[in-house]
């Protein structure tokens, strides 16, 4: 599932930064997500995403939903089917 679709899925307000341009990926954007007050900048590929901030990185969406929402592998499974 692309980055963007999981975030989507997760309910997470994101937008992509239309001024980005990809150095190594042409298919790489940035998204600027809203989670809990604060603001994380990632760069997404396909179902890869990397955080520029904490420089941490993974693939997938319940991997995303670990990182984002701080959950545990079972709840983030769940988070991810339920919406």
């Amino acid at each position: 599932m692309p980055v963007a679709a999981a975030l989507d899925a997760l309910g997470l307000y994101w937008k992509k930064d239309a001024d980005f341009v990809p150095v190594k990926d042409k298919s790489t954007v940035r998204l600027n997500v809203a989670v809990g007050g604060s603001a994380v900048e990632l760069l997404a590929t396909g179902c890869k995403w990397y955080d520029t901030r904490t420089e941490k990185g993974g693939g997938g969406a319940v991997d995303l939903a670990m990182y984002l929402l701080r959950l545990d592998f079972v709840a983030a499974v769940k988070r991810c089917i339920k919406k």
